[in-house]
């Protein structure tokens, strides 16, 4: 049950805000942090890697955004093929709800940047000053020289990383064999800079000092996380009727003579969290689901030779009712999260059919109002259009454009045209017909542009003007 938490009274000084504590997180070992870790070596080694891969004589992942072209391995998108972007932004928020009704904030506690990159300096940070009494001891102290050298040298090693990372940022919308070269030699864009150092500002500033702050204040995911919650979710939950009473025992005494439940109150579940809450007052929004207190807990278990699960992943109806896992679990798979499950498959497999089954040619036509209609030499009505012809391709074609609708209507220009690789080319297109061959007013016509080789053919509608 999501416990409310009241509010503190306002400082005695006038402040209208309520002084943070800082949180000297202490590291868990178990199968969650484990994942965690796992989670964060796979999405770094996507973010980090994917701009250094080739794909022929280019950056595998490439968003040009200069040229309006976005390089997908094999695929070549033009801002036509904003679609697809659309369905990628609805599947990822269907995915985000699906995840969040079948098991909390899974996306929070293991995959998100923010928790990925805290992770990460969490983990320098302990390399640097020691574990979380170590830290705590250093902070508390006055400054030395051991001291200094130990901040200086984290922040250094957190700037690092921070400034690696606006790189590959930006490594992602200007080659990045490029703007290493441009770094070196000290050419790089103005925009570059900006970029790459706001984003290095974001991850230092985010990871290393708001940490917690960001998933508790400023993210918007944790206020309306709970539209998205029912009592079949699977949430980290505390087991109050197994725990309570809490309090200290020595090892392999008798729970019943001292009338105490599972918890030996050793606050360890809190000084594991990283948001710095305690899972025993039950479900809270700044819960993020990392379930390091889950680790930490049955590693307490383990030691007293109790049984693991006092803390657990669970659901509100499965801890009230004392269900086993397998009943837990069938009541999980609801119809909620069934229909998600086959809305989001449907969704997956048709932006990858429509993907694959795309046309590698698109055609843009667009009227010259310079010269609406216009009677040319030998008694003909010319209508003079531009053609945008676009090669999603990696190699160069030549297309043949033609154009029917009208009986008698040719084309007066060049039939065809070649086009680079991943380029695209405007064409000037003059149609003609027999004056006097059609009545006045707009004639609907049909542009017939394809590949000599074969490689995609697109039909344009357009009109054909005749003035009274």
């Amino acid at each position: 049950m999501r416990k409310t938490i009241p509010i503190a009274p306002a400082p005695q000084d006038g402040s209208l805000y309520e002084a943070q504590r800082k949180l000297y997180p202490r590291q868990a070992s178990g199968r969650f942090a484990n994942w965690r870790w796992i989670f964060v070596a796979l999405t770094q080694l996507v973010f980090y890697g994917l701009p250094w891969l080739e794909w022929g004589q280019r950056q595998a992942v490439l968003f040009d955004l200069g040229a309006r072209r976005f390089y997908i391995f094999g695929w070549v998108l033009y801002p036509q093929d904003f679609i697809y972007l659309t369905g990628l932004l609805v599947v990822s928020a269907l995915s985000l709800f699906l995840f969040t009704a079948l098991a909390g904030r899974l996306w929070c506690g293991f995959s998100c940047p923010q928790t990925v990159y805290t992770e990460i300096f969490l983990w320098i940070e302990r390399k640097v000053e020691g574990e979380r009494t170590a830290r705590m001891k250093l902070d508390g102290g006055s400054m030395s020289l051991e001291k200094l050298v130990k901040k200086w040298f984290k922040h250094l090693l957190w700037i690092g990383v921070a400034m690696w990372t606006g790189f590959t940022f930006v490594g992602y919308f200007t080659p990045i064999h490029e703007l290493g070269m441009e770094f070196l030699q000290t050419r790089m864009g103005s925009w570059e800079i900006f970029w790459v150092f706001f984003y290095a500002l974001a991850t230092y500033g985010n990871a290393g000092f708001l940490r917690e702050q960001v998933c508790k204040y400023m993210c918007p995911y944790a206020r309306f996380q709970s539209a998205m919650f029912d009592k079949d979710t699977l949430v980290v939950s505390y087991d109050e009727r197994r725990g309570e009473p809490r309090g200290p025992r020595a090892r392999g005494a008798d729970l019943s003579a001292l009338a105490l439940g599972s918890c030996v109150d050793c606050t360890l579940c809190v000084q594991v969290c990283p948001t710095g809450i305690d899972i025993r007052e039950g479900l809270q929004y700044e819960c993020i689901g990392c379930a390091a207190c889950i680790d930490v807990c049955d590693g307490v278990m383990d030691k007293l030779d109790y049984p693991r699960g006092l803390i657990r992943f669970t659901t509100p109806n499965a801890m009230a009712g004392g269900w086993t896992r397998a009943q837990a679990w069938r009541r999980v798979l609801r119809p909620r999260i069934l229909v998600y499950g086959l809305v989001l498959a449907l969704l997956c497999a048709a932006l990858l059919a429509s993907l694959v089954a795309r046309e590698p040619l698109k055609v843009d036509v667009v009227r010259d109002r310079a010269a609406l209609s216009r009677i040319v030499a030998g008694g003909k009505l010319e209508n003079v259009y531009r053609l945008q012809v676009m090669n999603a391709t990696e190699v160069a074609q030549r297309y043949r454009i033609s154009a029917q609708g009208l009986d008698g209507l040719v084309l007066a220009s060049e039939p065809e045209v070649e086009v680079g690789p991943a380029e695209s080319r405007w064409v000037a297109v003059r149609l003609q017909i027999a004056y006097g061959s059609a009545t006045p007013g707009s004639h609907p016509i049909h542009f017939e542009v394809g590949s000599i080789a074969g490689d995609g053919h697109v039909s344009e509608k357009s009109v054909f003007l005749v003035p009274r």
